[in-house]
């Protein structure tokens, strides 16, 4: 039996880049695609567990997660999303594919919620969380090859973490690619090529200075930013050389200042990109064509 198709879509849970939370804001990185009758999250940020179940996704159906990388904007919520799908009734195995380290979190987010795993067991009849869910650690390449589903991986430039990996999802003729946290980096167009989304991040150097104020880290933090993510134009830039057919800027830095705004998002990459585009925001949900 063929996978049903019908409903493949991209869902932005979370469009913020960066950990903090402030009133009325976004909340941090994690996305929900469904493509050839798979549920996959990528990245577990803040509010990943919240963002499912408002998309209408039943935890109980958790299928596949991927972590791009072990900043806390995209691992924090990972065991308590399992966790809570456990507690709504999951009974199927999940896998969790992630950088070196993944299973060392896993492991320790277990041991930190013993006393709650082994009295539900006991009390409740449920299955060992422990025993259903699979941590497998990738590097750069092929990741996984399964029911028609392809998943690749390349090692980006997000210093000073070394195994952050960019992400490409392939099934049938449909693809979308996730860059992870990147600075500008050229071979990210060829990884991409062709494929229908590039979800890539996104950040406006007109916004860095009061984020910087307002988080309090000084220079030290505004160095960080500019090595280690991409200007709005620059992932314009991979876009048109990979000849994607939609743009989606996402991890959005800075996500919550009042004086940006979506207009601002576009005028700056409509420098660098001229095709089908969206900014994200939390929620929103994006059509994978036929």
């Amino acid at each position: 039996m063929s996978a049903d198709t019908t409903r493949d879509r991209l869902v932005l849970l979370g469009s913020k880049g960066g950990p903090a939370l402030r009133p009325g804001g976004p909340w941090p990185s994690s996305s929900l695609l469904e493509i050839g009758g798979r549920n996959i999250v990528v990245d577990c940020g803040l509010g990943v567990t919240r963002g499912l179940a408002d998309a209408g996704t039943s935890l109980k159906m958790l299928d596949l997660i991927f972590i791009t990388h072990l900043h806390s904007d995209h691992l924090l919520e990972l065991g308590p999303l399992i966790h809570t799908a456990w507690t709504a009734g999951l009974a199927t195995p999940v896998t969790v594919f992630g950088p070196p380290g993944t299973g060392h979190y896993w492991q320790r987010f277990c041991q930190a919620m013993e006393f709650d795993i082994e009295i539900r067991i006991t009390d409740e009849g449920r299955p060992d969380i422990r025993e259903m869910v699979a941590i497998v650690e990738f590097g750069q390449g092929l990741v996984v090859e399964q029911r028609g589903l392809k998943v690749s991986a390349l090692r980006v430039d997000h210093p000073p973490v070394t195994d952050c990996f960019a992400l490409r999802f392939e099934h049938g003729a449909k693809s979308v690619v996730f860059s992870a946290d990147t600075a500008y980096f050229p071979p990210l167009a060829d990884f991409a090529k062709g494929a229908d989304i590039l979800v890539h991040e996104a950040m406006l150097e007109e916004g860095i200075d009061r984020l910087v104020a307002r988080t309090g880290n000084g220079a030290r933090l505004r160095e960080h930013l500019l090595a280690s993510h991409s200007l709005a134009g620059e992932a314009g830039r991979i876009a048109t050389e990979a000849g994607v057919g939609r743009l989606v800027l996402n991890h959005l830095i800075p996500a919550d200042d009042p004086e940006i705004g979506e207009a601002d998002w576009i005028a700056a990459v409509r420098k660098t990109w001229a095709g089908d585009l969206t900014i994200a925001r939390d929620g929103l949900v994006v059509g994978l064509r036929e």
